[in-house]
């Protein structure tokens, strides 16, 4: 399904938490999967959210690659005609495969401008980050853990499935991410994420104004209740 700019611009004006809460509306049950369940660093936490598709990939860093030299070079630019390769936002989505992972930052500096140049938007890892003085603003990192070290570190495989604290992507997947973690947007049901972002607002909007104004207790949060009930 080709999913446009304009829709991808709208979900980036809501936090993941709303995109969540959406995807609720949209399934018609409560969800338990399809979004990260651990904590992140965030480098950013002020930018406002990602939106694009997966580019995934694993690594590792506490051992050297199995490719060397020239090969293990052609590896790695496959790797980055991989992430190039459509004209679409993409975020990079790589699992740290290491026993302890982490104990090789894949992103940096160079790293991190590399992506963003190749029209990345910014990095999902269970690993490692480093260079946080360095590393472009305008690139978003959520990462596992900060290290000092980029150790070892080379990309394993790339188009794989990953899982990134409990969050399974695949290829091409739309992901939504902020300071809060990342989601999974099922791409046949995008569109029909504004309307559920919509009637989430509109339902939560008369018990928050219940309860911040004065005077507020349980009968006039029952109310409340009963009138977002009503809100379709």
């Amino acid at each position: 399904m080709t999913i446009d700019q304009t829709l991808l611009d709208h979900l980036a004006a809501f936090d993941t938490p709303t995109i969540c809460n959406a995807l609720e509306v949209v399934y018609g049950a409560r969800v338990t999967t399809g979004f990260t369940t651990r904590p992140f660093v965030c480098a950013f936490p002020d930018m406002k959210p990602i939106v694009g598709f997966a580019r995934t990939a694993t690594m590792r860093a506490i051992q050297g690659p199995r490719l060397k030299g020239a090969e293990a070079k052609e590896h790695r630019l496959a790797y980055y005609a991989y992430v190039a390769g459509e004209k679409e936002p993409t975020i990079a989505v790589i699992q740290d495969l290491d026993p302890n992972p982490g104990i090789g930052a894949m992103w940096g500096e160079v790293n991190t401008a590399v992506h963003r140049g190749l029209g990345c938007l910014g990095c999902i890892t269970n690993g490692s980050i480093r260079d946080l003085d360095a590393v472009d603003p305008r690139f978003q990192l959520l990462a596992g853990m900060l290290g000092p070290s980029h150790a070892d570190v080379h990309v394993e495989s790339f188009e794989v499935p990953v899982n990134i604290h409990g969050m399974p992507v695949d290829h091409g997947d739309l992901i939504h991410a902020d300071r809060h973690g990342a989601v999974v947007i099922p791409r046949d049901r995008a569109a029909e994420v504004p309307a559920a972002i919509d009637l989430c607002v509109r339902r939560e909007e008369p018990i928050l104004k219940a309860a911040r104004a004065e005077g507020f207790n349980v009968q006039k949060l029952r109310e409340a209740m009963g009138t977002a009930a009503d809100i379709h």
